[in-house]
């Protein structure tokens, strides 16, 4: 058997090196496939601590591997980079430095951890036992499609792991709190644009024309009748219409609109009638209203869906850093996470951290605010649950 460690107390001697990191991205933030800096610096510390590197995977991504011994499991640890186009509104003395840039989601915090867990793993090296990791260090998880990009390049293979773990800062739970459970944790997300043509005309003869903007709002009405009257109340699903863009005078009807949205799920099945009566919806009243209507739909990511043995494994690991009260398995979310790509190629884990403290405002504003911000006091923890679970599970995998 491999000697148990103390995970907590490593991680706990490398706070002011987490904190350090963790300030220093979030002053230099940087865009999806544009983490030049922020890749470099992985990757230097991954050389220094004696990983084998592989630097530029899908434009910036960065993995650093321990390669697993003869008959050892190998687990992917996986930490996104990239910033958003968001101009800061915290004044703090970290505050962002790059204009109409922030971190504002925790990713600067996610690296952070991940170069913890890099110098905590290579330092307990032994308890890793037969098995090996390799630390993804991914770019473009906001919407850029990184994760594919990574997937496409080859990163979970040579050497392919055998369980893929993940982590989100969240400012939905409070610090010292994990949310870790099994099946669907986010949704699915899929974009559609529906572009309407009718006829303009003069605003006092609506007689001869065909008002698209008529028309585009039968639409959205009906589009959001979708969800209440085809999906099975007990099946969430959200269907939301968030652009709108047509027309140019008040005394003018427009020729066109167009629509945009999103479609969210946890099911394949609710997934797909949704985008079926989208489809009916849109025709059909087009033809309703002598319209025309074209649909575009892009399935941009599938529901992040953690497997029951990993979870499992994952939620152990949470108990012994954070104790059992402080693991709940209650929380998931509409919103979507690229993490999945990796969780359908090599099934495993995703968690969520709670990092909110109001006694000190962090926390408090909600991810992708301009004034998001977290208790750095989530870091060593989050260091500490990935290394537990990573042993635990590469020990007992090899048991």
């Amino acid at each position: 058997m491999t000697s148990r460690t103390d995970f907590h107390m490593v991680a706990h001697s490398l706070v002011e090196q987490l904190i350090t990191d963790r300030r220093d991205l979030h002053q230099h933030p940087e865009l999806g496939f544009q983490e030049f800096r922020t890749a470099k610096i992985i990757a230097e510390r991954l050389r220094e601590l004696g990983y084998d590197v592989t630097e530029g995977v899908a434009e910036t991504g960065v993995l650093g591997v321990i390669p697993p011994k003869q008959g050892g499991k190998l687990a992917m640890l996986r930490f996104d980079m990239d910033a958003l186009p968001i101009e800061e509104q915290n004044h703090v003395e970290y505050r962002s430095l790059a204009e109409g840039k922030m971190h504002a989601c925790g990713h600067d915090g996610h690296v952070a951890i991940g170069l913890g867990v890099a110098a905590a793993l290579m330092e307990n090296r032994a308890a890793l036992g037969d098995g090996g990791v390799k630390l993804l260090f991914q770019p473009a998880e906001e919407g850029g499609g990184g994760a594919e990009r990574m997937v496409q390049a080859g990163a979970m293979e040579n050497p392919r792991p055998d369980v893929s773990l993940g982590m989100h800062i969240w400012a939905d739970l409070p610090l010292g709190v994990a949310n870790v459970r099994s099946g669907p944790i986010m949704a699915s997300a899929d974009e559609f644009t529906i572009r309407v043509t009718g006829k303009g005309g003069h605003g006092a003869q609506p007689h001869v024309t065909v008002d698209a903007v008529l028309v585009a709002a039968q639409m959205i009405v009906a589009l959001h009748t979708i969800v209440s009257r085809n999906i099975n109340p007990e099946q969430p699903a959200v269907l939301t219409v968030g652009a709108v863009h047509s027309g140019t005078a008040h005394n003018i009807i427009a020729h066109d609109a167009v629509l945009k949205g999103t479609i969210r799920s946890f099911d394949t099945d609710v997934r797909e009638t949704v985008r079926r009566r989208l489809y009916e919806v849109v025709t059909g009243i087009a033809s309703a209203y002598d319209a025309h209507a074209e649909v575009e739909y892009s399935v941009t990511c599938p529901a992040t869906v953690c497997a029951d043995d990993a979870t499992a494994v994952v939620r152990e690991a949470a108990e012994t850093i954070l104790g059992p009260a402080n693991v709940i398995d209650t929380q998931r979310t509409m919103g979507s996470e690229d993490m999945a790509v990796l969780l359908n190629d090599v099934p495993g884990c995703y968690f969520f951290l709670g990092a909110k403290n109001e006694q000190h405002q962090l926390g408090v504003y909600a991810h992708h605010h301009p004034r998001f911000d977290f208790d750095e006091a989530v870091l060593p923890l989050g260091v500490a649950i990935m290394c537990e679970a990573t042993t635990r599970y590469l020990n007992a995998a090899k048991n």
